[in-house]
């Protein structure tokens, strides 16, 4: 198993608990995806051997994500068309 797998298999062991973070904080399974997928993105550019506790630096990456990501629905001033529940 190379560098590169064994980092996909830790990440992936973290997947659910980092969804469920940034659910809470979206209210979106969709919005949510894609902060995770982003956390995944700035894992793989970074150096992973110097990271002591993956699991906490991912939960302040997915965090960060989510909160830029609400930073920016307030600027663009989004608004539903209509009413729905939360997925």
């Amino acid at each position: 198993m190379d560098e590169r797998e064994f980092l996909a298999d830790r990440f992936e062991g973290h997947r659910t608990h980092l969804k469920a973070v940034a659910y809470r904080m979206l209210g979106s399974l969709a919005e949510a995806d894609d902060a995770v997928q982003e956390a995944w993105l700035r894992l793989s550019r970074s150096e992973a051997g110097d990271i002591d506790n993956l699991g906490g630096w991912l939960t302040t990456v997915v965090g960060r994500v989510c909160l830029d990501m609400l930073r920016s629905r307030t600027s663009r001033r989004e608004d539903p068309l209509e009413a729905r529940l939360p997925d």
